[in-house]
This record gives structure tokens, sequence and C-alpha cells, in this order.
């Protein structure tokens, strides 16, 4: 049995989605649904319970976590605007260390989610190298990206120390993620996501302005990776019996956010249109003009996977989710 947290979310649900299209139901899926859309990520879904995080520490000490074989840990505020730092501590930090004791303490294999954004501005690189004096060296530009890392140095800082381990423990370090089951994120949901929507609305599709002179109008420039792609990692990992890393997850190439609007609008039939707005001054000083994954150390772990392009990924988000009148995975 599997338990996943954020089940309900963006990656969490199309993990499960992944699962269940691999012959797997025995899931324990942890998450709240609240009064919103979210039920629908897992509509489709199959899966034997459903836990609240408030009651999952509980849960754990129950007869039924003796049939958990591995725990996939995505649930968090994944707000990179949160300003609430007590409340990012206890659910992106304490949570997921009360989990990686459990996991260490029960000798279950452990996968969490960490998040590019530990990389900051990536003025000291993007290379995952799981060193905590590495770590020590990256500055996080927001308070989620913060939570990431300081949970990412704890769970190196353990290992150093000797400390009780999960056989198999891994975070993935997601770059731009983009794909079907994220309409209830509102405005954190992917560009792409929000250049259909305008599109299908007659609405102008506007971009930032670059306030870099290095960097022209749109040319600023993202790792983007498909969700789908994120699930076929994860789904490997869990054939793993053991091994440590911390990894990035991303595309391994680095485009334009020019270049994922024109795919939009090709994967949509529809010429490019596109404008540019001024960035809010409170986003300027958080911004990433560069971002790309080296994923070098994930293949040498044992992940062939391939990553689809932009203009693939794109593709399939919109053609398949987006444009059809059932866009949930």
């Amino acid at each position: 049995m599997i338990l996943i947290t954020g089940a309900a979310g963006f990656i969490g649900s199309n993990i499960v989605a992944e699962l269940n299209e691999h012959g797997r139901t025995d899931l324990v899926l942890c998450d709240l649904l609240r009064q919103g859309q979210k039920w629908q990520n897992l509509r489709k879904r199959a899966f034997v319970d459903m836990v609240p995080p408030a009651e999952l520490a509980a849960w754990l000490q129950g007869p039924a976590a003796s049939k958990v074989s591995a725990v996939v840990h995505m649930g968090a505020n994944s707000s990179t605007t949160a300003t609430d730092g007590d409340e990012i501590m206890e659910r992106n930090f304490r949570f997921s260390n009360m989990l990686l004791d459990w996991t260490a303490d029960r000798q279950v294999p452990f996968i969490y989610a960490s998040s590019a954004a530990t990389y900051g501005e990536g003025e000291a690189g993007y290379d995952d190298n799981p060193d905590f004096e590495h770590l020590k060296r990256l500055r996080p530009l927001n308070l989620y990206g913060w939570s990431k890392h300081i949970f990412d140095q704890a769970v190196v800082e353990r290992r150093k120390r000797g400390e009780p381990m999960p056989p198999l423990c891994v975070g993935l370090k997601f770059f731009n993620v983009y794909g079907p089951n994220e309409g209830h994120k509102g405005a954190m949901r992917s560009v792409v996501s929000k250049i259909f929507q305008s599109i299908t609305a007659g609405e102008p599709v506007s971009l930032f302005r670059s306030h870099r002179p290095e960097y022209a109008d749109g040319e600023q420039m993202r790792d983007f990776v498909y969700v789908r792609d994120i699930c076929q990692v994860v789904t490997h990992l869990l054939g793993r019996e053991d091994g440590f890393g911390i990894f990035n997850v991303g595309s391994g190439e680095a485009r334009t956010w020019l270049d994922l609007a024109r795919a939009v609008f090709a994967a949509m039939g529809r010429e490019a249109a596109i404008g540019f707005i001024d960035m809010p001054g409170e986003l300027r000083a958080k911004y990433q003009y560069y971002t790309k994954a080296d994923i070098g150390r994930l293949r040498a772990f044992g992940y062939n996977g391939q990553m689809r392009s932009l203009e693939a990924g794109v593709t399939d988000y919109v053609q398949h989710f987006l444009m059809q009148p059932d866009s949930y995975r």
C-alpha cells in the first residue's frame, strides 16, 4: 500500500492517476478537499482510504499503517507568495519531519517534493549535489523555497550524523511544472493554463517585460517540465528498494516565456499575438530570470526515461486536456 500526501493537488493527483494506470489501486490518500473543485482531480481515481492531514500522525500509529510499503510526500503549501511563516513551518517543515521520522522508524521508502525554488536566483548554480556545505550556499527568494530548503538540509544533516534513515530517501527538486489537474490552483496555476484561458476568452496574452538589460522582453528563461514526466520519475523510484539523493527534475532545457506562449498558440491552431506588461514591483526582487535543471545525477541514479520537449508537452496538455469537455486526468 502506498501513502500519498497532497494527493488531491496538482502533482499528487497526477501521481495517483499514473499509479492507477499501472494497475495500482492500493493507495491511501492524504489531503483536504474543502469546498472548491479540487475533488475533481480524484473523480476518476481508485483508492482505499483518504485521511485528513491533521489525522495522519494518529493514523500512522494505527493497524492499517503496517501495510504501507512507501510514502510519496507531495503535500505542502506551495504558494510562492505565502507570507505566514508559522503556517509554512507547520505544513512544509514539521509535517515533513514527522513523515521522515516515521519512514525511518518503520524502514519504509520515502520520496518527497523539494523544489527548484531552493536555488533562489541561481547565483550558486543549479547543482543538486546533496552535500551540506553546498546546500548552505543556496539562497531561496521566498518563504516557500526556504521551507523546502531547510527540510533538504535537515534530511542531509540527519544522514551525515548517522541517524536512522528510510531505506530509500529521495527529494525531488521540481522546476516549472505544467499539466492537467491544476485548475484549482487559481493564480498559482501554470502560465500554459493562463494563456489558454486568455486565448479562449478572446483576451490579450501578455508576458512580463524584462527589467534586466541582458534579457529582452519575454526572453526570461525557465526549465518547463510536463507533469506526466514527473510521474514517470516517481513510479521509477517506487521500483527501487534503497538509495539516497536530492535530484533535479526538469526537462533539462531552458526555454523562454515567448517559446511557451507560442507553443500554446500553435497547439490551439492560432496565430501568436503576444504583448508585454510591467512586472509588479513586489515581484522584481524575487524573480528568477533563468533556470535550467541539470538532471545528470537523476540519470546516474538509474532514470533513463525521456523528458518531453516544451512543444510536445504543451501540445499534449492543450489538445488532450484543456481543449476537451472534461479537462481532468
